[in-house]
């Protein structure tokens, strides 16, 4: 995003779009050529949503993705409101800049780790996100510290979505499909209502909520992770 934001003011909208669209290709070519392929839907097709619910370890899942992804993006979506009220408005591009470094390096550590560590990875993940948000909270009147509380929170949910929907695959099993499609149903779901639910707070209580809000909604997220380990989030090594 703040790559794209510079190519528009630099060189133009179309330039950053025209950009997109080609590593769009590239990507496709490299899924393509190097993904591994997997088996199609069992037989009797796709499983109903009631049923896929009930499947152990489902249900957690989903109630983490809602809350977690409905915490960051009443954040993340008035980042710049928070930053104006800390005295960094001019200073967005910077921070979304870290904060998309810091996130590329949590898509790399999660993807080599997943198969065995998806349990550690996601309590890591939701420990490092309330680790930026408390610092957040607290320290918004230094530069310096708000750029380390937004480095611990891109850490953290750089490999979030990755380890939702695999933790979702894994415990939907046969339902893994409609699992899935329920996760990306509330994923979009939250981020529609922590947009809302920014508003509001902006509205009423003003930017300087938006961090702690973040730690309230991330207490049930840790502990339904904690809890579900045995189907949900387990703590046993997953082998291909």
């Amino acid at each position: 995003m703040p790559a794209g934001t510079f190519l528009g003011g630099a060189l133009g909208w179309r330039v950053g779009f025209a950009v997109m669209s080609a590593l769009a290709v590239v990507l496709l070519g490299w899924v393509a050529a190097a993904v591994p392929d997997r088996p199609g839907l069992p037989r009797g097709g796709r499983v109903p949503l009631r049923a896929a619910v009930t499947v152990p370890g489902v249900a957690p899942v989903l109630v983490v993705t809602l809350v977690f992804v409905l915490g960051h993006t009443v954040l993340y979506t008035y980042v710049a409101a928070f930053l104006g009220r800390a005295g960094m408005g001019g200073a967005v591009d910077l921070v979304l800049l870290v904060f998309g470094v810091a996130s590329m390096a949590s898509i790399g550590v999660v993807g080599a780790r997943i198969d065995r560590r998806l349990r550690a990875l996601t309590i890591a993940a939701t420990v490092l996100v309330g680790a930026g948000a408390a610092l957040l909270a607290v320290a918004a009147a230094s530069p310096a510290l708000v750029l380390v509380a937004v480095t611990l929170w891109g850490l953290g949910w750089g490999g979030v979505p990755t380890l939702l929907q695999t933790a979702a695959g894994d415990a939907g099993g046969d339902a893994g499909e409609t699992t899935q499609a329920a996760l990306v149903t509330l994923w979009n779901a939250a981020m529609a209502g922590g947009g809302i639910a920014g508003g509001v707070l902006l509205d009423h209580l003003g930017p300087a909520v938006f961090p702690w809000t973040v730690l309230v909604l991330l207490v049930p997220v840790l502990a339904v992770v904690l809890a579900a380990r045995t189907h949900a989030f387990p703590a046993a090594t997953r082998t291909r």
